[in-house]
């Protein structure tokens, strides 16, 4: 006899010769409290339900298995001989329950453990090094591990539980992920003071340029943002190969012509770059950056763990509003 827990439903399943069995942890539950009453009207009321529900219930596992697990014309009732064997197994089964709930429970509490997580490249430089010492000086019972890799990639990894989480760029729009917003960071523009852009203090979405524009390369989240904000295709034939968003600042710098930065990005340049910095507004472009987990993953304070570490380099004016306020509950 095998059972196998299933959480939201809390049935099990056991399979006899090959005969498929379906039973509810609350019949196993009924059966063991009759055992230990001996009296279907004291069960019922230990278990919190009437005489006639705790009977019906009874009655419908016996008719699945096919035997009588208690002799009814007895006074006290008592159980049957394979009843015996049955209550005995249940309560095994409700024990191995018990330790189930509470091994996820204990999960959902440790603050020590390892950690998968993942990030895309055009958030790691403002997130990654700040999150790894807080993460080491803050939670020294936590092995973080990152790694850094495309959107596609790290969701791809999650999907096969090879990660336990990420940060990624939102809306996903899969079905499998649960997405919890950490906070929301606005696009600015960097331009060459060889532009004819740089003379104006702020740039309308609908007025960028139809060329001079730097990019990233296919496949980067940031790049399909940009290209969504401006509405457009590169006007120069070079598109830079990698994801360091550092280099495209560069590329500008050397070659003129402007590029799409996040604004976390301002605090690296040098104080002249930062005077080649441009709001664009009606409307002020945003990107969304969640932490993404699996649907099924349960360690909820590792989860907080996490996202408390990186309120800490955000912000205040760009975390989400609910992370401010609220814990994360799975």
């Amino acid at each position: 006899m095998t059972g196998k827990v299933i959480n939201q439903t809390e049935f099990i399943y056991i399979c006899i010769d090959k005969i498929n069995i379906a039973m509810t942890l609350q019949q196993l539950e009924y059966i063991v409290a009759a055992d230990k009453y001996r009296h279907f009207v004291k069960a019922a009321e230990a278990c919190g339900v009437t005489q006639s529900t705790l009977s019906s219930m009874i009655g419908k596992l016996e008719d699945e298995l096919d035997l009588q697990i208690f002799d009814r014309n007895s006074h006290p009732v008592k159980p049957t001989e394979m009843g015996e064997n049955v209550i005995a197994q249940a309560k095994v089964l409700l024990y191995n329950a018990s330790q189930l709930k509470e091994m996820v429970l204990t999960k959902r509490e440790q603050e020590e453990g390892e950690i998968k997580m993942g990030i895309i490249p055009t958030v790691a430089p403002y997130i990654l090094p700040k999150l790894l010492k807080i993460v080491r000086t803050e939670h020294p019972g936590i092995m973080l591990h990152v790694s850094e890799a495309r959107t596609a990639y790290l969701i791809q990894k999650l999907e096969q539980a090879e990660i336990d989480m990420a940060l990624l760029t939102t809306p996903l729009g899969n079905r499998n992920l649960l997405e919890i917003p950490v906070y929301y960071e606005k696009f600015v523009a960097y331009i060459s003071p060889d532009e004819p852009l740089f003379k104006k203090e702020e740039i309308q979405t609908n007025h960028i340029p139809q060329n001079h524009l730097w990019v990233l390369q296919e496949g980067h989240c940031l790049r399909n943002q940009v290209m969504n904000i401006c509405n457009h295709k590169s006007g120069y034939a070079a598109i830079y190969e990698a994801g360091s968003i550092d280099t495209l600042v560069k590329i500008v710098d050397e070659n003129g012509g402007f590029t799409i930065i996040p604004e976390m990005h301002v605090a690296l340049l040098s104080g002249e770059q930062q005077k080649r910095i441009r709001k664009i507004v009606d409307p002020e472009p945003v990107r969304e950056v969640s932490l993404v987990i699996r649907k099924d993953y349960v360690r909820e304070r590792l989860l907080n763990v996490m996202a408390g570490c990186i309120r800490e380099i955000i912000p205040e004016h760009m975390v989400d509003s609910r992370l401010k306020k609220f814990a994360i509950k799975l």
